[in-house]
């Protein structure tokens, strides 16, 4: 991807535009990929960098949402299941299987839990990742090393999804750009374009130089995610708000706290919520909640009561106690959901999406989860095609492998870079033409030279932010190693970028600024510890 020549494409005057997305998220990314694929000439603009928001903040799963089976809503359950196994097909070096654990402690629940996932596995059909089983109790501790044996009556494996959400969400942009797509980030939409009341496209601010610019379009996406309402005021300034935003607060922790291949589902949670703690990147990922918030931001920070219920929780299961201070990371993810009524409790509203047309022409996607982004896709450019008046085409993208999936049996050149499928030898060429690009920037990061120099010069990084953040995931692994070792990227991103040591110190102070809010924090305190 370049972000010079997308920005010249979308902003030629000679050029019409069939599909012009507002959002670089996973819904926006996956519409940009279904209308490419279709054939319809595509746009994308992101206000800020791909998945800067909700879609790099997940529990990183690619799964049905067994809780949602407790709340009857199958269909979403085995819509969810079938899109998993595509997932997995589609993009083989981003999503890998896992197998969770249910530790049971009373007796009546081993047959309940296990009757209730044996149905979540026959929901997936033919896409099934493999077969749920009750355990013992020795198998029970030998899956799940640290869990708490006392009382302990055995358990309940069932297998699923797991993905890293930010480099999932630049394959997707990665694939839009093969596809022809024009895709750009710091491109923010200010204003909607119209003619006799019909939209016909949009002006765009460039971050970056604060020019502005216009783009046409025959029909205009809102995939914004938690922003959704704000472009939905652009269109119609005294709209109905249609989402309530709540948090999800995952924390980070070394991998002893959790040392086995196997993941802890704990079923019932205080706030009627599951709670996951995942072995992921050799971290643990515990999460997550489920708290309203008043209103959208790009960086959330925890609420306190959020933490507390997390290390209350994990320790209600872990035998190794897990205190504040070995958190990590902590990092948090809004949620758009869509308004039901006077629903209070964000936990009841549903995860299904919701597509929704204005008087004016704009076609909003909103709601869904990660795992469903393709399906999302799919239907909301079959709806936007009948908006703007375009060709029926079909959508192709069932069955198409993203941006560095190897071929179907082939395998990943090198280890190191597996999760950048492909053009991981490409990165290896990189070293090989500069072999100090190999070493890596800090002992508890597993990040080197030529992935910084990889992510501008092919993944359309433009901050400091970007790299540590979502090109790699330092900043939701060890965010103080993250602020360590943020001068000596920066330097690199600028040499990389043509900047100057100005522009260093202020993207080392900026950063800095950002990562303290995924410091843990003394207890009552905005202070880290």
């Amino acid at each position: 991807m370049n972000r010079a020549r997308s920005l010249s494409l979308l902003t030629d005057a000679a050029t019409t535009w069939d599909v012009l997305v507002i959002g670089g998220g996973a819904t926006g990314l996956g519409v940009a990929v279904d209308a490419a694929a279709r054939g319809y000439k595509t746009a994308l603009v992101e206000q800020h960098d791909f998945a800067k928001g909700t879609s790099s903040r997940s529990t990183k799963l690619a799964h049905g949402g067994v809780r949602y089976l407790r709340s009857g809503e199958i269909g979403l359950v085995r819509g969810a299941l079938r899109e998993r196994g595509l997932l997995a097909r589609n993009a083989p070096h981003l999503v890998q299987k896992r197998g969770f654990v249910i530790p049971v402690y009373r007796r009546l629940d081993l047959p309940l839990y296990g009757f209730g996932l044996k149905a979540y596995e026959r929901l997936s059909g033919q896409l099934s990742f493999g077969a749920s089983r009750r355990l013992s109790i020795a198998e029970t501790i030998r899956f799940l090393p640290t869990v708490k044996t006392p009382g302990l009556r055995g358990g309940v494996l069932y297998y699923d999804g797991q993905f890293d959400d930010a480099r999932l969400a630049l394959a997707l942009a990665r694939t839009a750009d093969d596809l022809g797509a024009a895709v750009v980030n710091y491109a923010r939409v200010d204003r909607l374009s119209k003619k006799d009341g019909r939209i016909t496209g949009a002006e765009i601010v460039d971050q970056e130089t604060g020019r502005r610019l216009t783009a046409r379009a025959r029909v205009v996406v809102n995939a914004t995610g938690i922003f959704t309402d704000e472009i939905r005021r652009l269109d119609e300034p005294k709209v109905t708000p249609m989402l309530a935003v709540s948090s999800g607060v995952h924390l980070t922790l070394d991998r002893s706290f959790l040392p086995g291949e196997h993941a802890l589902m704990i079923p019932r949670t205080s706030d009627g919520r599951v709670l996951f703690a995942v072995p992921w990147l050799d971290h643990v990922i515990v999460g997550t909640t489920d708290e309203p918030r008043k209103a959208a931001e790009l960086e959330p920070r925890p609420l306190e009561r959020e933490v507390d219920f997390l290390l209350e929780t994990a320790n209600a299961y872990l035998a190794k106690p897990v205190a504040r201070g070995d958190v990590l990371s902590v990092f948090t993810g809004l949620r758009p959901l869509v308004r039901q009524g006077n629903a209070a409790a964000t936990k009841s509203l549903s995860r299904d999406h919701v597509i929704a047309v204005s008087p004016g022409g704009l076609v909003t996607i909103t709601g869904g989860k990660w795992t469903s982004y393709r399906k999302m896709a799919e239907d909301a450019v079959t709806r936007a095609a009948e908006v703007g008046g375009l060709n029926t085409l079909a959508a192709k993208t069932q069955t198409m492998r993203l941006h560095g999936a190897p071929a179907a049996k082939a395998g990943v050149a090198g280890k190191r870079f597996a999760h950048y499928g492909t053009d991981a030898a490409a990165l290896e060429i990189l070293i090989e033409r500069e072999p100090a690009l190999a070493a890596e920037f800090h002992p508890r990061l597993a990040l080197c030279g030529a992935e910084v120099v990889w992510a501008v010069s092919r993944e359309m990084a433009r901050t400091l932010d970007d790299v540590l953040a979502r090109r790699s995931r330092a900043l939701q692994l060890d965010a103080r190693a993250a602020i360590e070792v943020a001068p000596s990227v920066a330097t690199l991103l600028a040499r990389e970028l043509g900047r100057d040591p100005a522009w260093i110190a202020a993207q080392v102070a900026e950063f800095r600024q950002t990562a303290e809010g995924y410091l843990p924090k003394a207890k009552g305190t905005t202070k880290p510890l």
